[in-house]
């Protein structure tokens, strides 16, 4: 029986389906308490959402192979080859990226960090059970075990260590690439400034990952050596003056806002497709004014990488139109549910994780508003690739009294919601909550940034596949170490992963497959 979800704006029943010039106005949170089974039809196909069917957690106190606080998942991805059924459950490899490590840029404070992928033996037994006690140990139906000695910690063209350090408004020319680089004498000179968020791995085992800086897409090698990126687009490029700054500490004047670059890359399942999204924005798509709302239209980059690994330039171009919402709950829209990341389904359709900014580790009290996955489709979206949109700095979005609207020629993709992470019901049959007002160690935290995609491997529905999703902790916790430094974040917040089950269409899950 299908269990139609209750949500405090509407139903998911009646949602619309968004591509249009006005993006989704949440003015009250976003919440469901369906306890099952929720379904969709959306793209030619219907999907379900069978609900959540584990948790996991990792102490935030633990430290990666080379005794820095372990970061968790601004990305992730479940190695296809290692995922196999055992007696009970699931097993397989994990890789994570951290971003940039424990950063206050209010304060100028980052680290040398280097860039890396961590490993994990990740094991799975789904939970379909009563209601566990509201404490972090029912937290235990995915248990993940770092691999010491299995991370590949990843250096620059010129073979030295990225670093997390913020280049200022300094750059380096190196084979024919304008990269961010501090400068002499500043923390980190030298070498390539870095802040990975998405990670994708091609056959090969060469693996893209999606950059804050520079909002570029590079290519590393198995060993974690960089052998070249795919640039920008002239319109993502951040621009100060007429002159490249790739600064996190300001807003340039056009290009991918700061702290806002290439959130979420993937590779369709056939490894031809890559498509990379910018997390919201652009700088000349924001410009009405300060609300915060202004930035939802953003842009979805599409690459083919069938014959060339780093293509120059896109071979498509789509608006997307993000929810919004009220930060504080009281109806004042003013703020926008950037993407944090996405997987890829085929070659016009992807998931996309979306999410506001409060809960656990946000040090606010304001209700966690919207965190959901999407579907999204670019079928019949209008195509930006080699417009002055995309080879220049043309708003798509063009400001108009104090709103910036997306230019009505223009098509967007088409979303859906499928699944709602706002689930007080589901997050507290494993002693999870929502309360952001009175937010503890069970509470759902802020960041939500991490996604993979695996076959349920179950003949009796051949359909399936579970989806987890991870939480970026910031590296916050108060017994912190970083560089032989010790910190105090001044709270703790533990890397959470929650798992919920998937009937993809027919043909997603055989492309999903392999088949």
């Amino acid at each position: 029986m299908r269990l139609l979800r209750t949500v405090l704006l509407t139903t998911l029943s009646v949602l619309p389906t968004l591509a249009s010039a006005e993006p989704l106005a949440i003015k009250e949170p976003f919440v469901s308490s369906a306890p099952g089974e929720e379904k969709i039809d959306f793209a030619g196909g219907s999907l379900v959402n069978h609900g959540l069917v584990g948790v996991g957690r990792l102490s935030a106190d633990l430290k990666d192979e080379r005794g820095d606080t372990l970061g968790s998942f601004s990305s992730m991805a479940i190695d296809p080859k290692s995922w196999s059924k055992t007696a009970n459950g699931y097993k397989g490899q994990l890789r994570s990226l951290p971003d940039r490590g424990y950063n206050n840029p209010d304060k100028g404070l980052f680290f040398d960090y280097q860039g890396r992928v961590l490993a994990f033996d990740f094991a799975f037994t789904p939970y379909s059970g009563p209601a566990l006690p509201a404490a972090v140990t029912s937290q235990s139906q995915i248990e993940l075990k770092p691999l010491d000695g299995k991370g590949v910690f990843l250096t620059g063209l010129d073979g030295k260590p990225t670093t997390g350090a913020d280049p200022g408004d300094n750059t380096a020319g190196m084979d024919g690439y304008t990269l961010p680089v501090p400068p002499a004498g500043a923390l980190g000179a030298g070498s390539l400034s870095f802040d990975a968020e998405s990670i994708a791995y091609r056959a090969d085992g060469s693996f893209y990952v999606g950059d804050e800086y520079a909002a570029a897409v590079y290519l590393f090698g198995p060993d974690g050596k960089l052998k070249g990126l795919i640039r920008p687009s002239p319109a993502l490029v951040p621009t100060k003056k007429g002159k490249i700054n790739f600064t996190s500490m300001e807003a340039p004047d056009t290009g991918r806002r700061n702290n806002q670059g290439l959130e979420a890359i993937s590779l369709t399942p056939d490894g031809k497709t890559l498509y990379a999204v910018l997390q919201s924005g652009t700088l000349q798509d924001s410009s009405a004014g300060k609300n915060q709302a202004n930035r939802a239209t953003t842009r979805i980059y599409v690459y083919d990488v069938a014959s060339d690994p780093l293509p120059k330039t896109p071979k498509a171009v789509y608006a997307i139109e993000l929810p919004v919402y009220s930060k504080k709950g009281d109806g004042k829209i003013d703020s926008t549910a950037a993407q944090s990341e996405m997987v890829a389904l085929d070659d016009h359709r992807f998931l996309l994780l979306a999410r506001d900014g409060a809960g656990h580790g946000c040090e606010c009290k304001n209700p966690e508003m919207f965190k959901a996955v999407l579907v999204v489709d670019t079928s019949g979206a209008t195509n930006l690739a080699g417009t002055d949109y995309e080879t220049g700095t043309k708003p798509i979005a063009p400001a108009k009294d104090d709103r910036n609207v997306l230019d009505p020629a223009i098509t967007p993709a088409r979303s859906q919601v499928l699944v709602n992470l706002l689930n007080g019901t589901q997050l507290g049959k494993f002693g999870l909550n929502i309360d952001n007002a009175k937010a503890n160690d069970l509470t759902l935290s802020e960041k939500w940034e991490a996604m993979t995609l695996v076959p349920a491997l179950d003949p009796a529905a051949p359909n399936d596949a579970f989806l987890f999703v991870g939480n970026d902790n910031d590296f916050l916790t108060r017994k912190g170490v970083m560089k032989g430094q010790s910190y105090d974040a001044g709270l703790t917040n533990d890397t959470l992963v929650l798992a919920y089950r998937l009937t993809l269409p027919e043909d997603l899950a055989k492309g999903l497959a392999g088949k």
